[in-house]
């Protein structure tokens, strides 16, 4: 991750300290290859947890399921496997190496880029957007409403704004640019109440571009994908030549082709393809704060309620349940033509559970909460979330 973060620095007018350099504990560490690692599936337990694992999902792909499946326990794969077809008229089955757009759960990656530039004091998320974003016009919006949601922007993908002649897609950039000309009314006041949009995660990537001087598909490159192993995992770009990699096609229900529009070409809400072992391996890294530290990764974790029921939150760049019994499940699920995404984090345990779907079906938020309570009945002592309050839980 040093040659990697040290780019990024010296693109951004700095350098790596040379303490950093020197630190021969922070080299061993960065030094070592990030992989998954598997744990002994030949304990009696382990077996069971398969068996009822491969029973739950037998049902679930007569409910149409179509996807990979990997869950992790303290940092080791318990149970993986990938059910039906990465593109049916060639015959070509999921994989390892075969990458799904994540939907949604690109969001925390967008955060996470944003933190980092946040946690080295190369912006301030208190600031308002115009400091970095200059046509921005709404002056008080500020970075930390964008992740959080309490922007009060429109939604682009359901307002279907702006209006798209061109044949070619449309950027982040162009968003941006349509709201420094139009200026569309605000939904709400600016920091007064919760409003899911993708639009702020489309500005936030444009920050990142615009602090670091880089676009943000070589950001993310360089600052997570690279330095994590993340061999399967990138930003799309419509224009880009994906001939050297494998794509899972996004598909309807009725396995017809869920084409990509003109909005494919934003990035920040939505855009990253990846691999159910790529997340794991970025799901551990949060726990090692390679990216980001403990003090960070407080501040990301902790939300505004979004619900009366106050156990569901927002915060930045993370979903979240704040359980009256104090366990905290933190996750981020994705919805984006035919793919529908699952991550969940059972941080109190470091228990992930993480479903990439290429065939729509919402059934697939109901796993999160399935899979887990098979783990729990199998073994208690080590999957502990009782769900305290879990009629106040939704599916998204």
């Amino acid at each position: 991750m040093q040659f990697s973060i040290n780019r990024i620095l010296k693109l951004l007018g700095l350098a790596i300290s040379p303490v950093l350099i020197s630190n021969p504990t922070l080299q061993a560490k960065e030094s070592t290859t990030s992989r998954v690692i598997f744990t002994d599936t030949n304990t009696v337990v382990s077996r069971k947890i398969i068996d009822s694992l491969d029973h739950y999902y037998t049902r679930e792909i007569a409910r149409g399921f179509n996807g990979s499946v990997l869950i992790g326990h303290k940092g080791k794969v318990i149970y993986k496997r990938h059910f039906g077809y990465a593109d049916r008229s060639k015959g070509m089955m999921l994989g390892d190496k075969v990458s799904t757009q994540l939907s949604s759960t690109s969001k925390p990656f967008t955060a996470t880029a944003i933190l980092w530039l946040y946690q080295n004091k190369y912006l301030d998320i208190n600031f308002p957007v115009n400091t970095y974003l200059r046509d921005f016009p709404y002056p008080n919006i500020t970075v930390k409403m964008l992740l959080n949601h309490t922007s009060g922007l429109p939604n682009y993908t359901s307002t279907k704004l702006p209006l798209w002649k061109s044949k070619e897609p449309m950027y982040s950039l162009d968003l941006q640019n349509y709201l420094a000309t139009f200026r569309p009314k605000l939904i709400n006041t600016p920091g007064s109440k919760f409003k899911y949009c993708n639009t702020n995660y489309a500005l936030l990537a444009r920050i990142v571009e615009e602090v670091s001087g880089i676009p943000f598909k070589q950001f993310l490159q360089e600052l997570i994908f690279e330095p994590l192993n993340m061999k399967n995992t990138f930003v799309y770009d419509p224009k880009d030549d994906y001939s050297d990699r494998a794509i899972s096609i996004s598909y309807n229900p009725n396995w017809t082709i869920f084409h990509n529009n003109h909005e494919d070409g934003v990035y920040g809400d939505k855009g990253i393809f990846s691999t159910v072992e790529d997340m794991y391996l970025w799901d551990q890294a949060l726990y090692q704060n390679k990216i980001l530290s403990q003090q960070t990764l407080r501040l990301a974790f902790s939300g505004i309620p979004v619900d009366n029921g106050g156990i569901k939150k927002y915060g930045l760049g993370w979903r979240m349940y704040d359980f009256k019994n104090g366990q905290k499940l933190i996750f981020h699920n994705g919805r984006w033509h035919g793919n529908n995404s699952v991550f969940y984090r059972f941080i109190d345990e470091n228990t992930t559970i993480i479903v990439l779907g290429n065939r729509f079906n919402t059934k697939i938020y109901q796993q999160g909460k399935a899979v887990y309570k098979i783990l729990r009945s199998i073994n208690p002592k080590a999957f502990t979330y009782t769900f305290d309050n879990e009629n106040d839980m939704g599916v998204d």
